[in-house]
């Protein structure tokens, strides 16, 4: 299992802390941000490929924003599957 740290742009949340095995998603958690949300997104994604959380997440927004805390985790996910 490798672990790994996403400094998050544009959020509330200023970092996200997860490890993938295989492909497949574990032990998500959220640095700052709305608490309830990124503990239920995290909940959600435990034991799910990497590709399946991007192609469900991707793009997420929030208010006004271009992204959000799970379209920040996709870009965390995307970065090393690069």
């Amino acid at each position: 299992m490798e672990h790994f740290t996403y400094k998050t742009e544009n959020v509330f949340s200023r970092q996200i802390d997860f490890d993938v095995e295989n492909g497949i998603i574990h032990n998500v958690s959220f640095l700052g941000g709305c608490n309830g949300n990124l503990k239920a997104i995290s909940k959600l994604v435990e034991g799910m490929p990497a590709d399946k959380v991007i192609e469900i997440l991707r793009g997420n927004t929030c208010g006004d924003n271009t992204t959000s805390c799970a379209d920040q985790l996709t870009k965390a996910l995307e970065q090393i599957n690069a």
